[in-house]
């Protein structure tokens, strides 16, 4: 059974910075893209970022130059690393792994969300 964790949420002061993780762990055979989706009351779930099993990275407008993802495939492991937060970043982070399993082939898994406040 495959889950994935995240972990590094919390309140932080306008203009702070967090760093989130994402874990998959269980019986995987490999990982492809990782990425990072939140979403605030009222509003649809958004792409934040997202990274290849290469490094390739893409990024959502509103978060370039402030947000970095990375990862660590021996690991499993992704990382957000949000600096200059706005209020506005306020959500429920939620990572994204799209890996294959020996038993069950190629499927998404979710992490249960992390929540991420930005408020003086």
């Amino acid at each position: 059974q495959v889950q994935v964790v995240e972990s590094g949420g919390g309140l932080v002061q306008p203009g702070g910075s967090l760093r989130l993780s994402c874990a998959a762990s269980g019986i995987i055979r490999s990982i492809n893209a990782m990425g990072w989706y939140r979403q605030a009351p009222g509003k649809q779930r958004e792409l934040v970022a997202d990274i290849t099993s290469e490094g390739s990275t893409n990024y959502a407008d509103s978060v370039k130059g402030r947000f970095t993802i990375s990862r660590d495939n021996a690991k499993n492991t992704a990382y957000l690393q949000m600096n200059s937060l706005k209020p506005e970043d306020t959500a429920v982070y939620y990572c994204n792994a799209d890996l294959w399993t020996y038993s069950r082939g190629r499927e998404d898994y979710w992490g249960q969300g992390t929540q991420v406040t930005v408020s003086s």
